[in-house]
């Protein structure tokens, strides 16, 4: 785990989440490579939630694996465990596991079967008890009791290890927390707990000094620096670095870090900055990727969030990919299905983030659409679910932006308290059928903006 550095967007996943994780990823091995990666550190693209169909189709149609899934970055087992511990067979004897004890100045070894199951431990703490018991024997100042110990000991050495191992091992599973396994671990018997795989081998052992002296997991926040939109754990993390393109909010870090945060319309505008700034060549899936991400994050260059940068860098990738930029962008945002078959959940909260507002959490989605009629037909069951999300989460609202990109405008949808969104925008937004906004494209610097201030 200590060279791994998951690579990370926010909360609800948007292609530029997305994007910018496999990109930024992609950006810090080439650096590391080129400077001969002097701290042996690996970068691996991660997401905190299910993938935007716009990014499936992107990723599918250039070979490119999905980020992993990762549900927290709180410390596991198998982040401080010793992997594929040193084993011997139950039918081995004492003298063979103290030589591998001494030899690899190891406390306990794994004793397995034949066919490599586990089956309990054998420690340097069984051997010195079994030194012990055998001077039991010894009476002060009679030399028949120190030939039986001597002879006690040497039959020791010959003791099969599955005699005198420990079976009352504590079992842990890999992607259990280290917080949680070290009450366990220290109330133990034992000074060792064993991760097991699904046949019953053991593929780690994990000690008392590997929990309470456990490292950080290492991580790059891109999209984001929010905690609340961050990695459950993120407060117990390593930040090494954050990309970002929001407005700066509240994840602190132990060490000064490179924060770079830049105005523009999109993370993976930055990222494609950074690679072209680095001199590196940009591969067609990964130019793919992140002109698909501008262009989603920049309503096709037409959000008021859209900078000079991002349409140079947009127009870059387009000639690196032979493509025309509104004939790529309608093909992504079109892959994100037809209006009818994408489930109420996705359409409300595939794109939501919360923020807090005069101390109150509320939640702003944004549904980007090229067919508005269709997608507003669906009214009744999208507001039964704003109101379940109002409801479960305590919400003060919930406001959803339904993005017409062809019209340029979005429909404001509300539920819950009304009063900041009325009073940010004059409207009156607490009615059926929502309000029609004129030019309001960009959720962060239309919307959420004028609500937070």
């Amino acid at each position: 785990m200590t060279n791994t550095v998951l690579v990370l967007g926010h909360r609800n996943p948007d292609n530029d989440s997305i994007s910018a994780a496999i990109g930024h990823a992609y950006l810090r091995t080439k650096l590391a490579e080129r400077d001969g990666n002097p701290d042996g550190l690996v970068y691996l693209p991660g997401r905190l939630g299910p993938l935007p169909p716009e990014s499936k189709w992107v990723l599918e149609r250039n070979g490119i694996d999905e980020p992993m899934l990762v549900p927290h970055v709180h410390v596991r087992v198998k982040d401080v465990m010793t992997e594929n511990p040193v084993s011997v067979t139950a039918d081995e004897t004492m003298l063979e596991a103290g030589r591998l004890l001494r030899k690899l100045n190891v406390r306990s070894l794994v004793v397995r079967d034949s066919d490599g199951k586990f089956l309990g431990l054998i420690s340097t703490r069984a051997i010195a008890e079994r030194y012990i018991s055998a001077t039991d024997m010894l009476q002060e100042g009679e030399e028949s009791s120190s030939m039986a110990v001597a002879t006690s000991l040497i039959e020791s050495l010959t003791q099969k290890v599955g005699e005198l191992m420990a079976t009352n091992v504590l079992i842990l599973d890999g992607e259990d927390l280290v917080k949680d396994a070290a009450a366990d671990l220290i109330a133990s018997e034992l000074r060792e707990g064993v991760v097991l795989d699904s046949a019953g081998r053991a593929i780690g052992i994990v000690t008392r000094s590997d929990v309470t002296n456990a490292p950080k997991r290492k991580v790059i926040l891109v999209d984001h620096n929010e905690s609340r939109q961050a990695a459950p754990g993120i407060e117990g993390a390593d930040v090494l670095e954050i990309i970002d393109h929001h407005r700066i909010a509240d994840v602190s870090t132990a060490n000064p870090i490179r924060f770079l945060n830049l105005p523009w319309g999109s993370t993976a505008t930055i990222v494609t900055y950074e690679l072209r700034k680095e001199g590196f060549d940009i591969p067609r899936g990964i130019a793919e990727v992140l002109l698909s991400a501008i262009l989603t994050d920049t309503v096709i260059l037409k959000s008021p969030t859209t900078t000079e940068i991002d349409k140079d860098n947009a127009s870059y990738l387009c000639d690196l990919l032979g493509v025309e930029l509104r004939d790529f962008g309608l093909q992504v945002f079109r892959a994100r299905g037809g209006e009818e078959s994408i489930s109420v959940e996705k359409f409300v909260e595939a794109d939501s983030k919360e923020f807090l507002a005069n101390d109150n959490v509320v939640l702003i989605a944004q549904h980007e659409t090229v067919d508005l009629e269709a997608a507003l037909s669906r009214e009744e069951e999208i507001r039964a679910h704003m109101r379940k999300l109002l409801n479960d989460k305590k919400y003060d609202f919930v406001l959803l932006l339904v993005t017409d990109i062809l019209s340029e405008g979005s429909q404001f949808l509300l539920e819950g308290n009304p009063k900041i969104v009325n009073n940010s925008f004059g409207i009156d937004v607490d009615q059926q059928g929502g309000v029609w906004m004129p030019g309001i494209l960009s959720r962060k610097k239309q919307v959420a903006a004028r609500i937070l201030s």
